[in-house]
């Protein structure tokens, strides 16, 4: 009898070492699988995947890359302003004006900058963005398009990385990015360089 008993307390305490091994993969599956989108947006973004990142323009808009537009998302810092430029003049004429698609330009500042700095380089990037509807509202004219340029242009500040560290904070991040989104938020294209208009509007079609 003992060692029919001895023999099930062993039996019984296999099973519950096994029950418990498979509940803590279980509980650590789980764990992994819920924070497993965060982990996405922290690495290296992949093609393919859905990134429902969002910001607040220096108008006050709110924008995400998942709230029904088609998204050309450029990554920039000051001084790669002439790249910004280019890829805005390549988006293809069918694009302009269109509610769906849109450009969002994030610049992000490598210094730290104070309450007072923040403010006078939000207001020259602000100058800036009227500068650029300018130019975009000749397109618009030339297209015959009745609309305000200045509407369409997005332009998002990122002092302290809490904006672009939403696309990568990997060590490899390149400093200009330029990304494409689909209306869910769905990674369409990405670029460490201005792609050129072809690569463009092959995306975007």
């Amino acid at each position: 009898m003992r060692e029919t008993g001895g023999c099930q307390r062993t039996t019984s305490s296999a099973i519950c070492l096994l029950v418990n091994a498979r509940a803590l993969q279980f509980f650590f599956f789980a764990a992994v699988a819920g924070f497993l989108p965060s982990l996405l947006l922290r690495g290296a973004l992949s093609n393919g995947a859905t990134y429902p990142i969002n910001f607040i323009d220096i108008d006050g808009n709110k924008l995400s890359t998942a709230d029904g537009h088609v998204t050309v998302l450029v990554l920039a810092t000051i001084a790669d302003r002439e790249k910004v430029r280019v890829v805005g003049d390549s988006v293809p004429d069918y694009c302009l004006g269109n509610s769906n698609y849109r450009m969002i330009t994030i610049i992000r500042f490598t210094s730290k900058h104070t309450v007072i700095g923040r403010k006078i380089a939000t207001a020259l990037v602000k100058r800036r963005a009227n500068e650029a509807a300018k130019r975009l509202q000749s397109r618009y004219d030339a297209n015959k398009i009745s609309r305000d340029a200045r509407r369409d242009i997005f332009i998002a500040t990122d002092f302290d990385g809490t904006a672009s560290s939403q696309l990568d904070d990997s060590v490899q991040a390149a400093s200009f990015r330029v990304l494409v989104f689909a209306r869910d938020g769905k990674l369409l294209a990405q670029w460490t360089d201005v792609p050129s208009a072809k690569q463009l509007a092959n995306v975007l079609k």
